[in-house]
């Protein structure tokens, strides 16, 4: 089996790709299928989320590029600061991971935080997209700021 142990720094070309969700992106320890249906060994530091378009290398020096799965999120879009702000407050205070933009938040889709949010004077859309919450204040990549071949 591959066993995949570094996060490269710089973009490099790929060999494959991992698709997975945010919950596994998450682990530093995983067994994992590549997209090109090779099984794998992520043995990497602990602590590490990996994020879309971050470079993994192999022990045999096989480079895999991250790809952020789609998932089902809940959507709030608001231009009303007060309640943008309320919203960012009460799922903050229960440590719910939120993928923040501007006018807009994105959680993992669940009744009673949507419930709370609809409390709130918000409505809840659903889509299915790839969930890249925000790193945290104490987080190691607290911002993503290399840039990917492939983005306009």
């Amino acid at each position: 089996m591959l066993t995949i142990t570094k996060k490269l720094d710089t973009p490099v070309k790929p060999s494959t790709s991992l698709t997975l969700p945010f919950e596994k992106r998450q682990k530093s320890r995983l067994r994992v299928t590549l997209d090109d249906n090779q099984e794998a060994a992520l043995m990497l530091e602990r602590g590490s989320i990996l994020r879309h378009g971050d470079f993994l290398c192999a022990d045999n020096g096989l480079i895999v590029e991250i790809c952020a799965a789609d998932e089902e999120v809940a959507v709030i879009s608001t231009k009303d600061n007060f309640l943008f702000a309320r919203a960012c407050y009460h799922l903050g205070n229960r440590h719910v991971p939120l993928q923040i933009e501007e006018n807009c938040l994105r959680f993992i889709r669940d009744h009673v935080l949507e419930e709370m949010v609809k409390s709130l004077g918000l409505s809840v859309k659903h889509e299915l997209s790839p969930f890249e919450p925000e790193g945290g204040a104490y987080s190691v990549n607290s911002s993503h700021s290399h840039s990917h071949p492939n983005e306009a």
